[in-house]
């Protein structure tokens, strides 16, 4: 090979000022747009929300957003919770009524309310500079029009038929009336007339509030509240309604962005930050601790034993999560302080059969590590890992992948973004005349309390989602910033990454596109919440005495020519005083530094 050869498919980006990287090319042109405007991270990271948002990657202006900042005037992580909740009536009863076993997967009853338009603008309020005028912009360029790409078509196209069914969705995502295929063709102008006019109403919100002598910050909140309490709110309630949905005023009034902190592990002197029980980020926290103690690198990347070892651990970090994780703001309370002891990680890593794998992996009991009694041990009995195959191959791993992009920034003066937002993917009912995106995040919680007692759907209640950036700080300050897409295989993909960058020395780009191993011994978050214990996706290049291994420990292999995920992340060189940007080769992730 050429010397002047890379070693990765992407190159790693070198910045000193900046580093912008989201899911699509044109979303982190949104973001340099910022940075040359003189905004910080938080403004940068903002604009590539509004832009993925609106490019329906894969998630719209109706979905829910999920962050950690890093703010260098404080020296700590925040957390920030814009996931919508379940509006007024969607309880257990109202959907056993309709016999279903979970919330549904599609339609105006899977929506929770918006989340991203307050978490953008509660963000970009609290810790940003510019205004949001600025950081629309683009968003209402990209809403005027712009270029759609092939996966959106492709989206559009499978889901044709039930988009046909909902009017409003039907008039945004088939525009080619004329034609047979009425979706748009790739690279044709996408326009998005409503939604164009929904930005531009929170961008009059704002100008009318600066022009009444209100603070910048005042005059965001005061879109903010158009979005929420105005004339926006009441269309969205108006058309959800309409649809079959149950969004009302009141729901959308009373919900609120939370700034929370964040739950923190120490691996080896590197502090670890994810957000807690409302998403699945606790587990990489969980699957840290149980692996700490074990001598990986001498295992060696990717062996056998250092494969069983991830895929044990896994599996009792998500049976955890399957079980225990919820909403924190509503009761029973979740047992956190119990998951993430060092000493539950130990005794749940006593249980692992090192000789094959245990397909009937149950959730532990933390309550004794924070001394406390389990109230559920009853349900903890019932327990079982279900194998029933409820539909293909095919919708499953759809289901279990579903939706998600990631957004990363970071600027000289130390402001750090990651974020994970997601939610009214298509195909998604849009609200009326807004063009607006419903979520379909409902579909996260579940109907059994013997599944999860903490996770039962009642109005103004979060489901427990999959959306997980993350963050870690070594000597104090920003190490590593870093995120992924794909529904229930975003913890797996980050702890690997995690493992790439600080067991086995691989520089951020190595390390987002280093194959990694996918486990589905797991209850999927989406559709039926199904599990195949056992199963375990390997890179191609996997040799073949680790698979004769591997099926001879009684592992279910399938195979693909990428299975790193598409994460998106940031290192931060600390000697050099620059900033190492990595965007994963698996989809159409993509940077810009400066």
């Amino acid at each position: 090979m050429s010397t002047q050869a890379q070693r990765t498919a992407k190159p790693v980006l070198h910045g000193r000022h900046w580093v912008a990287i989201t899911g699509k090319p044109l979303g982190a042109t949104a973001g340099a747009m910022i940075f040359a405007k003189g905004g910080n991270a938080v403004d940068a990271a903002c604009a590539m929300l509004g832009a993925t948002s609106t490019m329906w990657d894969v998630l719209s202006w109706g979905g829910e957003t999920q962050a950690l900042i890093y703010d260098p005037k404080q020296k700590k992580v925040l957390g920030i919770n814009a996931l919508g909740v379940a509006p007024t009536g969607a309880t257990t009863e109202f959907f056993k009524n309709q016999e279903l076993n979970y919330p549904p997967e599609y339609g105006p009853l899977a929506a929770v309310t918006p989340g991203t338009p307050g978490g953008l603008m509660v963000m970009l309020a609290e810790y940003g500079t510019l205004s949001l005028k600025d950081v629309l912009e683009p968003s209402i360029q990209m809403a005027e029009g712009y270029p759609i790409e092939q996966s959106a078509v492709r989206s559009i196209e499978i889901h044709a038929e039930r988009i046909a069914g909902w009017p409003y969705s039907k008039s945004v995502y088939l525009p080619n009336t004329t034609d047979k295929n009425q979706a748009p063709r790739e690279g044709q102008l996408f326009v998005q007339t409503d939604l164009a006019e929904t930005l531009r109403k929170l961008i009059e919100a704002e100008s009318d509030a600066l022009e009444a002598g209100k603070s910048r910050k005042e005059a965001i909140y005061a879109a903010y509240d158009r979005f929420y309490r105005g004339d926006i709110a009441a269309e969205i309630v108006r058309s959800t309604q309409e649809q079959g949905g149950l969004i009302s005023m009141e729901d959308l009034d009373q919900w609120q962005v939370h700034i929370e902190e964040p739950v923190m592990t120490d691996y080896k002197g590197i502090q670890v930050y994810k957000l807690t029980s409302w998403v699945q980020g606790p587990v990489m926290l969980q699957a840290l601790n149980m692996l700490e103690p074990m001598d990986l690198k001498g295992m060696g990347y990717n062996s056998t034993r250092y494969i069983h070892a991830l895929y044990q651990v896994m599996s009792l970090a998500f049976a955890d999560r399957d079980f225990y994780y919820g909403d924190p703001y509503f009761p029973p309370a979740e047992p956190m302080e119990g998951l993430l002891s060092k000493e539950y990680a130990q005794a749940r890593v006593a249980t692992i059969n090192w000789d094959e794998n245990d397909p009937a992996i149950k959730p532990g009991d933390p309550y004794p590590f924070q001394g406390e009694e389990n109230p559920y041990l009853h349900y903890l009995d019932q327990w079982s890992a279900d194998t029933e195959e409820y539909g293909s191959k095919d919708s499953y791993e759809s289901d279990f992948y579903m939706g998600t992009t990631s957004i990363q920034a970071a600027d000289a003066e130390g402001w750090v973004v990651s974020i994970t937002p997601s939610g009214g993917w298509i195909p998604a009912v849009i609200a009326g005349n807004t063009g607006v995106g419903l979520s379909q995040r409902m579909q996260s919680f579940v109907l059994d309390p013997a599944e999860n007692p903490y996770n039962l759907p009642e109005p103004g209640k979060r489901p427990r989602a999959t959306l997980t950036p993350g963050m870690a700080l070594k000597n104090g300050s920003p190490y590593l910033s870093f995120a992924v897409q794909g529904g229930d295989s975003q913890d797996q993909n980050l702890l690997q990454f995690f493992l790439n960058i600080v067991e086995f020395n691989m520089n951020v780009q190595e390390a987002v596109e280093a194959a990694n191993i996918n486990s589905f011994q797991m209850r999927g978050s989406f559709g039926d919440h199904e599990i195949r214990p056992g199963r375990l996706l390997l890179h191609n290049q996997i040799p073949d005495w680790i698979r004769r291994d591997l099926r001879n420990m009684k592992y279910s292999l399938t195979f693909s020519a990428r299975t790193s995920g598409p994460i998106t992340a940031i290192e931060f060189d600390r000697k050099q005083g620059t900033m190492w940007g990595g965007a994963s080769d698996h989809g159409d992730d993509y940077g810009i530094a400066w």
